[in-house]
């Protein structure tokens, strides 16, 4: 692939970049350019001559006009949120940080075609609360709600915890609107569910991480909101009966089955130790935990069907303890004890992470060969498995030993990837199920994808981007 040329720095390039969107908007304070360069969990610190924050999908084109005719590299930026570096520069100072926030449009909200037309810098959560305002659901459901943006979900395939019932970030896609390398505009937003007239150019850009071309909006999918929802805090022994329990579940529920989430013990006690006001979930401590959550369009009926559920499942020894939510408070707190099982690892020390996915059937085995490689590894080490059961996809993360020094134990990052990431290629599996590839795992992906797949895609990078001027040195 062609390298970019160095010359982002270039004071006219710079001055003619920052005319498209005005001064305002083009930052050079390092002061203010610091919230657009360090990736949340800190591991990439990057520099930059210029974030551009464009307002409109013209003043993108421009921009990227410009980069090709200078061969300017530019990073896209959506809110900041992603965990492999793919949305943040090099420390070459060479990158402009081009960030799509100001394009925050919710442009149209279709009840009818059960659709939402969204630009690339609207938060997650406001496209959640403008489909409740239609009495609408859109599904995508993830911890960074908050700040994350549409365009970045879906340049990083983002999945969530209602992949299992509604898919991936993909899965939501019906069209996109798309800033090409060389500044061309695809209007590719149709609400069609029906449209055969060749190629589906609009999964080359989702997950393609900004490689490819610039997502500026979107039609999404939207569903019907649900009129009922049980949630269950259930209490076992393995992953084995927590598969057990999905199986029951589905054979119980079918689709109604719109969460879950397995659990080790571990999680809660660093919940227990690091937020003191945390209450236990169950009256025991289990070495298991599954979120099981059911949803429906209808009314009525749900109650019986978990408890029918969580009934056969006793009868059956599969699970030792259940509690159902009794109201939606105590259902929101089994939620945000799960959505903490990230954050609670940061005072516990050092964690090395895994975002892996497996073949449903194989994550018994999987948890149980990579729990055993990586305390063989590092004695004393804390393995915290946990993550989408229904869908495979296991954020297979390892806290350092107690008292053990923090830089040693990450210094073995690699080696304790290189060991896991092993272990999923022999299930099938994905070294990166839903936070992408950018920085972090680039140089890991010819080894794992088929040599075919990558030839295809270098093909595409070299005829969507000849210059290389998007988003250089992620993915590929």
């Amino acid at each position: 692939m062609m390298q970019p040329s160095t010359i982002a720095a270039d004071p006219q390039v710079l001055s003619r970049l920052a005319a498209i969107v005005g001064e305002k908007h083009a930052i050079t304070d390092p002061a203010e350019q610091a919230p657009y360069l360090v990736e949340m969990r800190g591991l990439y610190h990057a520099r930059t001559p210029m974030v551009l924050r464009p307002g409109s999908v013209a003043e993108v084109a421009a921009i990227l006009r410009l980069a090709s005719e200078t061969s300017t590299p530019i990073v896209p930026q959506g809110g900041n949120t992603g965990l492999v570096g793919g949305q943040v520069p090099h420390d070459s100072g060479e990158e402009i940080v081009l960030s799509l926030k100001r394009l925050d449009r919710i442009r149209e909200v279709d009840p009818t075609s059960n659709t939402i037309t969204c630009e690339a810098g609207v938060i997650l959560q406001r496209a959640q609360e403008a489909a409740a305002a239609a009495d609408r659901l859109f599904p995508l459901a993830l911890g960074a709600e908050g700040s994350c943006t549409i365009g970045g979900n879906l340049s990083s395939n983002a999945g969530g915890t209602g992949a299992l019932a509604y898919g991936v970030a993909r899965d939501l896609v019906v069209g996109l609107e798309v800033v090409l390398a060389d500044g061309r505009v695809w209007h590719g937003l149709n609400k069609l569910k029906k449209d055969n007239t060749g190629y589906d150019l609009k999964n080359l850009f989702v997950g393609a991480e900004g490689t490819l071309g610039v997502i500026t909006a979107a039609v999404l999918k939207l569903f019907p909101r649900p009129r009922a929802t049980e949630t269950a805090m259930v209490g076992l022994a393995s992953p084995a009966d927590a598969l057990a329990l999905l199986d029951l579940a589905r054979e119980r529920a079918g689709a109604s089955v719109s969460g879950f989430e397995l659990m080790v013990r571990l999680g809660f006690d660093f919940l227990r130790q690091f937020r003191p006001q945390t209450r236990e979930p169950l009256s025991e401590q289990y070495p298991w935990y599954v979120l099981l959550e059911l949803s429906s369009p209808a009314r009525e009926g749900l109650r019986d069907t978990i408890e029918e559920i969580l009934g056969a499942a006793a009868e059956r020894g599969i699970i030792a303890d259940a509690t159902i939510a009794a109201s939606l408070e105590q259902a929101n707190e089994f939620w945000r004890m799960r959505e903490l099982f990230a954050e609670v690892q940061i005072p516990a020390g050092g964690s090395i992470k895994h975002d892996v996915s497996v073949p449903v059937a194989a994550v018994p085995a999987f948890v149980a060969e990579a729990t055993a490689a990586v305390e063989d590894m590092i004695p004393g080490c804390r393995p915290m498995p946990f993550g989408h059961l229904g869908d495979g996809n296991i954020h297979f993360n390892v806290s350092q030993p107690v008292g053990a020094d923090k830089a040693a134990f990450l210094a073995r990052w690699g080696e304790m990837n290189a060991r896991v990431h092993a272990i999923v290629q022999q299930h099938g599996g994905s070294i990166s199920a839903e936070h992408g590839i950018g920085q972090l795992k680039r140089d890991l992906l010819p080894a794992v994808k088929d040599p075919v797949a990558m030839q295809l895609m270098r093909a595409l990078k070299a005829t969507l981007d000849p210059k290389g001027i998007l988003n250089p040195g992620k993915v590929l």
